[in-house]
């Protein structure tokens, strides 16, 4: 069949093809995919964070930009095949990244300002603390008191966050006079990355979004399916700039011919965690799927309902195709692979590959705790002021209990994580699938699954983000026809069964951890309000 669309396009028999390019926090990555959802070219740019002030992470739009045209032609260059080949164009991005642009220059007033950009700390602080958000959430409870309403719920448990767009947005508001007088001339366009290269592609006619990173921002109400009018207008945010929030898979326009020479249809957008479930094919209520990369993040997909959160869980929407909402419940832990990274650079290893390796070579940890906590402890804990920290040494510890230690520790947030999905969603589980740079690690996953008491699978492809944004785009353009024929697609790398599992790959969580557990739980509550507010 896919001949016959390659054909149309240049009126030869020949193969097409889907491209897709993830936006990430260090790289921009682009592949091309055929028919097998094989990879058949690669290109990969670095990206370059920007510290102007301590506490300020940017990135320039124009680097990003040509980043982003550079790793499109590097990638078909690569595989061997011309631009006219491509069928469609997907996109995976770094989600709550944003800057904000002039409608009719396309020219933007600043960098764009990254989700682990701290700016807007303090006035995160002062709003969580605020009388306005004790009457809010007051006036909630008693809400939802009278009228068991899950969004109330939600309401009356909102807490702020530097990640969400919103106190950001509000800074540059204060301090960047342009964007005023913008937004009073009708001509600011707000977006997040996958909005701005939207605008940049189609020559400025397109100033869209999807629905998985408008959820993501933390000002659109997942509830409504819409930009939340009442956050809005309570911390004085324009509805006017906001970008029109379409399906996740949808003909959002087409490449302007003037950038790769030819007209390519972008037909998804996606961010990057909602497209590594989607890469991953949790396509069903219970799936779960762990991505352990700088930071980890679980989800689980719950449906066609919002979850509504006690304890850290963010509820967003994992993709809109067609009429067809799937919502997913998100847990993270900011220090995954960073707390690898700096036990590399305090030279405890030389390759990362070793370390599995050296966490077997030794019996337990002789004792030794670590807590990965270098920018506070995310759910279920939400202590922002927690340290990271090394208990428990003695004079007979090696590198070797020192890696096994900090390997556990990464397993035991993924517990932690875990049991807290388990407590709030009371979905059955059915499936967890692993993904991300530190899921090479064989040690880090057995734990895992032994602490767990369930099998996970790590698939063949760990670029799991650009699969997904590719998947999506294949199945509107009828590239893939529909989601069981991605299912098929899949290869497994390795299966990961805990200890005493039957075939089914269940078993009762591993006891012999219990004790070690409980030492590094004490260890967590001497690290919490360690720095001073």
């Amino acid at each position: 069949m896919f001949t016959m669309m390659g054909s149309r396009r240049n009126g030869l028999m020949k193969e097409s093809f889907i491209l897709s390019v993830d936006v990430g926090t260090t790289s921009i990555r682009c592949h091309v995919y055929d028919k097998e959802a094989r990879i058949r070219g690669s290109c990969t740019s670095k990206v370059v964070p920007l510290y102007p002030e301590v506490g300020h992470v940017e990135m320039d739009p124009d680097a990003l930009w040509k980043g982003f045209i550079t790793v499109v032609k590097g990638a078909v260059q690569d595989a061997g095949v011309q631009m006219c080949q491509m069928e469609a164009l997907g996109i995976s991005t770094q989600r709550a990244t944003f800057t904000t642009w002039d409608r009719r220059t396309g020219v933007p007033f600043h960098n764009f300002i990254s989700w682990q950009d701290q700016r807007a700390a303090d006035l995160v602080k002062s709003w969580n603390r605020s009388c306005t958000m004790k009457i809010i959430h007051g006036v909630m409870k008693v809400a939802y008191f009278l009228t068991r309403d899950k969004r109330s719920l939600a309401a009356s448990l909102i807490v702020f966050s530097t990640q969400h767009v919103t106190f950001r947005l509000m800074w540059v508001l204060a301090h960047y006079k342009q964007v005023h007088q913008a937004i009073e001339e009708g001509n600011c366009c707000f977006g997040t990355i996958d909005t701005w290269l939207l605008f940049k592609l189609t020559k400025g006619r397109v100033h869209s979004t999807d629905y998985s990173n408008a959820s993501s921002t933390g000002i659109f109400d997942s509830y409504q399916m819409c930009w939340s009018g009442f956050l809005c207008s309570l911390v004085s945010l324009p509805l006017s700039i906001f970008p029109k929030v379409e399906n996740t898979g949808h003909n959002f326009g087409s490449i302007d011919p003037s950038i790769l020479g030819v007209s390519i249809p972008i037909m998804s957008v996606m961010a990057d965690q909602q497209a590594a479930m989607f890469g991953e094919c949790c396509f069903d209520v219970g799936d779960v799927k762990i991505t352990m990369g700088t930071g980890t993040f679980m989800d689980i997909n719950t449906g066609r309902k919002p979850h509504t959160s006690v304890a850290g869980l963010y509820p967003l929407v994992g993709w809109k195709i067609g009429s067809d909402v799937v919502y997913l419940a998100e847990g993270n832990a900011a220090d995954t692979g960073t707390a690898i990274k700096w036990a590399q650079e305090l030279e405890l290893f030389s390759d990362v590959g070793e370390t599995s390796d050296m966490a077997y070579s030794v019996s337990d940890s002789d004792g030794v705790c670590f807590v990965p906590s270098f920018s506070g402890l995310q759910a279920p804990l939400n202590d922002p002021r927690a340290c990271a920290s090394l208990m428990g040494l003695k004079p007979s510890t090696t590198k070797s209990h020192l890696v096994r230690a900090i390997l556990e520790s990464v397993a035991f947030r993924n517990k932690q994580l875990y049991e807290t999905m388990l407590r709030e969603t009371h979905i059955p589980i059915t499936k967890i699938r692993v993904d991300g740079g530190v899921s090479s690690n064989d040690f880090v996953l057995q734990l895992t699954a032994d602490l767990f008491g369930r099998k996970l699978v790590r698939p063949q492809h760990r670029e799991m983000s650009s699969l997904g944004a590719a998947f999506v785009a294949g199945l509107e353009v009828g590239f893939w026809m529909t989601r069981e024929e991605l299912k098929k697609l899949q290869s497994a790398d390795k299966v990961f069964l805990p200890k005493g599992a039957a075939k089914g790959g269940a078993a009762s969580p591993s006891q012999e951890y219990v004790p070690v557990l409980q030492s590094w739980e004490r260890a967590l509550k001497r690290s919490m309000n360690w720095y001073k507010p």
